[in-house]
């Protein structure tokens, strides 16, 4: 069941009416249930708990850190592609020891910092960088746990933009040099290579592209203990899809078979990466009907939620539920709308042509599925104050961000004296 469905005409988020929120709040806002949040982390847990595996949440799917808090305190580990995300894991009650740095960028003082914080593993992408990590290491007279990420080149058959796992992305390291990169890795001072990595992309609806990374990475495991690398650690990343529209992802329950039937005699300890299936439909955003424009071919209902509050369908062309609040009347007629937002760009677009109840100014909306790369992913564009995000625990609900009035955007920027009167 759904944590947001209609109570007695309103739409709730759990036992609270997103019309209460709103009032209290303003609009637009970001609202995640608690319930929910736990729900997805729990299926993951009770999959896997025959496994030795650990959940780590990947974090930039929503840095909250009341989100984050709530892993933490179900048992969570946490994946993090930056300093940022680090110190946030960290803030949020993640043990350091819990805690996976991925990412194909990462600096020196962000290498630093995860080293002398102590976490789990720092998962490299090239040569370059295992050279620079091994220089850091050494100046901190520590060993820095690694694991290669590895590009296994599977199409994995989703967006352009997520996906990770084919040799002309930019990610990991091309699985034919895996066994020349952890020989020059492992003769390195202050580096010791311990597992394997792969993530081959998000939204995955379909389980045929997960096995063939996973065996590829299997019989990689294989190959490096021959050259003698300890390998006791595979990364198998995240990426489960989530229900925006029609999608048919799979149980995670036969995930976790797969990867038992592939990795469940290595002798290895798993790390998984859920992101989007643990948050995405956690999460909806809220907003209210400013106007209605009637073009010569165009219905518009112009909302007050843009573009730079969620960006997805304007950077993926992703497809978001929108619903009325207020509960229309059983067989109530629709008419088409395109759903946009007052953001100066003809991209700042939510839905065309969709088909929704009649719709009035004052009107509130909730945009579902929103929970992942959502307010993770928001701006400042045109001076647009970043929205409140709500947190909802049975009948309370609590303000985790608050709304970021303009006078404090103001104030971040510096005017130099010669352009002073």
């Amino acid at each position: 069941m759904s944590a947001f469905a209609y109570r007695n005409g309103v739409m709730h988020a759990e036992s609270v009416p997103l019309s209460t929120i709103a009032a209290e709040v303003g609009t637009p806002f970001y609202c995640y249930s608690t319930a929910a949040l736990e729900a997805h982390y729990s299926a993951y847990a009770g999959a896997f708990a025959g496994q030795d595996a650990d959940v780590c949440y990947a974090v930039k799917a929503n840095s909250n850190l009341a989100v984050i808090r709530a892993f933490a305190r179900l048992g969570a580990g946490a994946d993090v592609v930056s300093g940022g995300e680090m110190r946030r894991a960290l803030a949020g009650g993640i043990p350091a020891g819990k805690i996976i740095f991925s990412g194909v960028g990462k600096t020196r003082e962000e290498m630093r910092a995860a080293l002398e914080a102590g976490i789990h593993q720092i998962n490299v992408e090239s040569i370059p960088e295992v050279e620079a990590l091994s220089e850091v290491a050494v100046s901190l007279g520590v060993t820095a746990p690694i694991a290669f990420r590895v590009n296994p080149d599977v199409d994995a058959k989703t967006h352009a933009k997520i996906a990770t796992g084919k040799k002309e992305n930019k990610f990991g390291v091309d699985y034919d040099h895996a066994r020349e990169v952890y020989a020059q890795a492992a003769k390195l001072p202050g580096i010791k290579p311990v597992a394997i990595a792969v993530h081959i992309g998000s939204q995955l609806t379909d389980l045929a592209p997960f096995r063939a990374a996973y065996e590829r990475v299997a019989a990689l495991l294989h190959v490096l203990r021959e050259d003698g690398h300890d390998i006791t650690r595979l990364d198998l990343g995240g990426g489960l899809g989530i229900v925006y529209k029609h999608e048919a992802p799979p149980d995670i329950a036969d995930y976790a078979a797969m990867v038992k039937s592939i990795t469940g005699n290595l002798g290895c300890r798993i790390s998984l990466e859920p992101g989007r299936s643990l948050v995405g439909n956690a999460g909806i955003l809220v907003s209210r009907v400013i106007y209605l424009k009637q073009g010569l071919h165009r219905r518009f209902v112009i909302i007050d939620a843009a573009m730079n509050d969620l960006i997805r369908p304007t950077l993926y062309e992703a497809y978001h539920g929108i619903v009325p609040v207020t509960e229309p009347a059983r067989g109530a007629a629709t008419e088409p709308y395109d759903v946009v937002g007052p953001v100066c760009e003809s991209g700042d677009t939510f839905a065309l042509q969709r088909a929704l109840p009649a719709m009035a100014p004052d009107d509130l909306v909730a945009i579902l599925s929103a929970g992942a790369y959502g307010a993770v992913m928001s701006s400042t564009y045109n001076t647009r104050p970043l929205i409140p995000e709500v947190l909802v625990n049975g009948d309370r609900f609590s303000i985790i961000r608050p709304r970021v009035p303009v006078e404090e955007l103001l104030a971040l920027d510096r005017v130099p004296d010669w352009l002073k009167d």
